[in-house]
């Protein structure tokens, strides 16, 4: 198997492998690196992406009443179901759950294609995040936000309590420099931000998740490396939303995939 998703993902399956077989036990679940826990009733449009025992599998997040994003990566780990509405997964009845249809996407899954759209089985009430203008952009070392469910260091235990921490963005030279010291050449429009000369930022399993700058949802949690959060010497890298924006508005527009 593992010689066969090496083929079919050439450059990507170095790092999302890593993410995946480091741990079979702890891949998933939200890692949020010297975080702070978020109170009741905010961000209710983080989702858990659970599969079908109801364990938590990876994070995501709601952008309008039926749809989710998460990475692309995550649908290794079977998700059945997304829990809405509450930081406390410990805390979940049936009215937070939804049942979820990966939407068929127009691109390829590589370094820089990391995300999916989810149907949820029925409309969700609660408010979603906005996404950014097509124009935005993002400047070094502006101060974005990033949330997710569990350990709080590197192979730590999981924790049922939503965390996020605020984390800069970090240029694409100096991010694209340093990961070519792994022999990984990042496309142009991934987005680093954490975990680079910090010691803040994500760790496996908070895949999915959302970077949040100025309200808005840019960027999708994509790959650290090799696992190490507590000190990591390489930035973490998220997916771009900006050049997905016209599909996924024109899929929310329709209400189907």
């Amino acid at each position: 198997m593992f010689s066969a998703v090496v083929n079919m993902y050439t450059a990507v399956s170095f790092i999302l492998l890593c993410l995946l077989i480091s741990s079979r036990q702890n891949v998933f679940g939200g890692r949020i690196i010297n975080g702070e826990r978020v109170p009741d009733g905010i961000l209710q449009y983080m989702a858990s992406l659970q599969n079908d025992i109801g364990k938590h599998l990876c994070g995501g997040f709601l952008i309008s009443d039926s749809f989710v994003v998460t990475a692309a990566h995550c649908e290794y780990g079977k998700p059945k179901s997304v829990v809405l509405g509450t930081s406390d997964l410990s805390n979940v009845d049936d009215t937070m759950r939804y049942s979820i249809r990966k939407c068929k996407a127009p691109f390829t899954f590589d370094l820089g294609s990391d995300m999916m759209l989810l149907k949820l089985s029925r409309p969700c009430p609660l408010k979603p995040v906005p996404l950014p203008p097509p124009e935005v952009k993002l400047l070094e070392d502006a101060q974005c936000r990033v949330a997710g469910w569990g350990s709080t260091q590197t192979s730590g235990s999981m924790s049922d309590n939503l965390r996020m921490v605020q984390v800069s963005i970090i240029s694409h030279k100096i991010c694209s420099n340093k990961w070519a010291e792994a022999d990984i050449k990042l496309p142009d429009d991934v987005i680093c931000a954490g975990g680079y000369k910090t010691t803040k930022g994500f760790c496996q399993g908070d895949s999915g998740g959302p970077l949040i700058c100025n309200g808005t949802a840019v960027g999708v949690v994509s790959f650290n490396y090799l696992s190490i959060c507590d000190y990591p010497t390489f930035p973490n890298v998220y997916t771009s939303l900006i050049k997905f924006l016209p599909w996924i508005k024109n899929v929310v527009s329709q209400n189907d995939c």
